[in-house]
């Protein structure tokens, strides 16, 4: 099966985990959520797996947010901003990650 990486093509982070992924071996494919944006129902799942840590409060993108997007809901603002999601989200067959850091690294390599 496919690994799925939900992010977009600019985002460093998303091409180096594209990249170690298929060096290890995985299938890998990256979902530009700008050009094939969220369904509802993804937008729903990757809120219920991992709650408020799906949207990066880190980015420039949130610094530019209204107030009252900044007050809304986590699947809220992933539907009128899907660039402020954690990047990368990864399916794989065994379930979703958010990020690439060391624990998600060891999950895939």
């Amino acid at each position: 099966m496919t690994h799925i990486i939900y992010g977009i093509p600019t985002c460093d982070t998303c091409k180096k985990a594209l990249k170690s992924l298929q060096q290890a071996g995985h299938e890998a494919q990256l979902r530009d959520i700008r050009r094939d944006p969220l369904t509802e129902a993804e937008i729903a799942e990757f809120v219920t797996e991992f709650g408020d840590r799906i949207i990066n409060r880190q980015s420039t993108t949130w610094r530019g947010v209204s107030d009252w997007l900044r007050a809304s809901e986590a699947d809220a603002q992933l539907k009128a901003e899907p660039t402020l999601m954690k990047r990368p989200v990864i399916r794989s067959p065994t379930g979703l990650t958010l990020g690439w850091d060391a624990e998600v690294q060891a999950r895939y390599l």
